[in-house]
């Protein structure tokens, strides 16, 4: 007995003194540390003065597409107020490592690089990887897919000398109409949106790059952008505790490092009126870090939207945001006038310095977990290519294959009959999709049609007439805007045509918000209907293994769209041999 304790003192004592040590499994700086994070963080923090400490909750904006001028503005903001970190926006990857490393060597405390790119770097700069929106992996059934992409998109932020990720979003989207976030949520179940955030931040984390799960506590459920206006969300609290924190509360448990707070109103938490919920008290203090014990770090969106300044203006909203708990305050409309209100404000004991302290050594620690100890400039020399990995352009098109989803499956699907005279459409389109073009590669007995989204009654009516002389027709809905709205522009005639078409051999085909589906009514009878997420060329390549015989489905929709098609709808899709009884004319 006296051996066992002894091994159990000496246990203990080698527990006090050398702590656990962080692996990128510990889910960021906040769950464990070690002796060298803490001393750097001292050594660190013992330099700063007050007003450099405050200085590093800010976060301003920088990109690489608005000339020479405004980069060397960003600079002298660096130099001058000392700033923590950078939130980088539109541009491109090697002027953006390059810039990265020049605003790194003029920082006295290493800058902590952060970017929205909740489907990887092609959210924000040209020439990268575009990975799919996160609507589109809620249909995916194998979530490992999303911890891989999650690595992928670590490994770039890595390549471009960058620490955090805004991402991933975890709003549950249960209000078809939401104008902001849409295609940018995993789906309507608290479950699927969990599971498959849980998988990417991991995976983000796992590969060493910081999180900010968003938008807390939840704003799916809202009508209104909050880059525009400031929404209210009217419910109970037992409505948000089990429907719209629940994501959350899963991740944070996991071990989330950040969390984003959204700009909404919300009496339930709140009754203070027009109060954002990034400047409330009892939201960001009392409920994310008391009540859900979140030890990481409490991030802002951002704070030039109106949804904060309507009310909030002149650098009130700031000083407010620090106030209410937020370590890191992104994108202030004026970030010297900030940094000189917050210590006015301190100076007054509106705030105390160790609810600064608290902050700006939780941002340390964060810069210490990232490597930011150690700095190494980024590796410009062949970057696009390290950007463009085999690996991660494969993995592309496999999370696009695993979302396909078969919603209904006839005689023509499953038989489709390479050599019969085809008719391949595409709606919304002003010239030849990549879908029709590799179609033809399988299919060489058919012919390409197109139309606009404004197309004309004559010109649709001209097209009915010809179809009369095809055996097979493949009808694609495109939406070729950047962002994928719920709602397609097509005019009335084109809405129609769709609903005629439905109701012959065809087989219809979406390239489109699933939501879209709602505004096309008639589309419900097409025999046969295979649906993506967005027009991305992914999804063209794979629905035309689908068609052609080449490939199965099995994704599930991430929503309910309507009274005929519901969260979970979707068939295993197993295709026949292709059929080849049809003469090429």
């Amino acid at each position: 007995m006296r051996a066992i304790r002894q091994v159990l003192l000496l246990l203990f004592l080698l527990f006090m003194l050398f702590p656990v040590h962080l692996s990128a499994q510990g889910g960021g700086p906040f769950n464990a540390t070690t002796i060298g994070q803490e001393r750097w963080v001292d050594s660190v923090f013992n330099k700063l003065r007050k007003k450099a400490r405050i200085a590093q909750l800010f976060f301003i904006r920088a990109q690489t597409n608005k000339g020479k001028a405004y980069e060397d503005s960003i600079g002298s903001i660096i130099k001058k107020d000392k700033v923590g970190g950078l939130v980088f926006f539109q541009g491109g990857p090697a002027r953006q490592a390059a810039l990265t490393n020049r605003y790194q060597e003029i920082a006295r405390v290493p800058l902590l690089i952060a970017m929205d790119a909740e489907w990887g770097l092609g959210m924000r700069l040209d020439s990268t990887i575009s990975y799919p929106y996160q609507m589109t992996l809620g249909a995916i059934r194998d979530s490992n897919l999303i911890y891989q992409m999650g690595r992928e998109i670590a490994k770039d932020f890595k390549q471009m000398g960058m620490h955090l990720n805004f991402a991933p979003v975890v709003d549950i989207n249960n209000n078809p109409r939401n104008p902001v976030i849409g295609y940018r949520s995993f789906g309507d179940n608290k479950y699927n949106v969990s599971s498959k955030g849980l998988a990417y931040m991991k995976g983000m984390l796992d590969e060493g790059v910081l999180v900010s799960i968003k938008h807390f506590p939840g704003h799916g459920d809202t009508d209104v952008d909050s880059h525009k206006d400031l929404p209210t969300l009217a419910f109970t609290k037992e409505r948000l505790d089990s429907v719209e924190l629940y994501p959350f509360k899963e991740l944070i448990k996991a071990g989330a490092s950040g969390v984003m707070v959204a700009h909404m109103n919300i009496p339930a938490l709140d009754a203070t009126a027009h109060l954002p919920s990034t400047l409330s008290v009892p939201i960001v203090t009392g409920l994310l870090k008391n009540d859900l014990n979140f030890k990481g770090l409490v991030i802002s969106d951002a704070m030039e939207m109106k949804g904060v300044v309507k009310y909030f203006p002149n650098g009130e909203a700031d000083v407010k945001a620090v106030i209410a708990g937020n370590d890191i305050i992104e994108l202030s409309e004026n970030t010297h006038r900030a940094i000189k209100l917050v210590k006015k404000a301190v100076r007054k004991d509106e705030i105390s310095w160790d609810r600064i302290n608290e902050s700006v050594r939780k941002i340390l620690a964060a810069k210490y977990w990232a490597g930011l100890n150690h700095f190494k400039p980024a590796d410009t020399a062949a970057l696009i290519k390290n950007l463009h990995r085999s690996e991660s352009l494969a993995l592309n098109q496999r999370l696009t294959d695993a979302s396909a989803t078969v919603l209904k499956s006839d005689s023509l699907l499953k038989a489709f009959d390479l050599q019969s005279k085809t008719a391949i459409i595409s709606l919304g389109m002003t010239e030849v999709s990549l879908f029709q073009k590799e179609m033809k590669r399988y299919v060489p007995n058919s012919t390409s049609f197109i139309l606009s989204k404004i197309a004309s009654s004559s010109d649709i009516s001209a097209m009915l007439k010809e179809l009369r002389k095809y055996n097979q027709i493949i009808l694609a809905v495109h939406d070729y805007r950047t962002r994928p709205l719920s709602t397609l522009d097509y005019n009335t005639s084109l809405k129609v045509f769709i609903a005629e078409l439905s109701r012959l051999n065809t087989i219809t085909c979406v390239f489109a918000n699933p939501y879209t589906i709602a505004g096309l009514p008639g589309i419900e009878a097409s025999k046969s209907m295979l649906v993506y997420y967005q027009n991305s060329p992914e999804a063209q390549l794979s629905a035309v293994k689908v068609i052609s015989g080449q490939m199965q489905a099995n994704g599930r929709l991430p929503v309910t769209i309507n009274s005929f098609f519901h969260y979970g709808d979707g068939i295993d899709y197993f295709p026949a041999p292709p059929v080849m009884t049809g003469q090429v004319e």
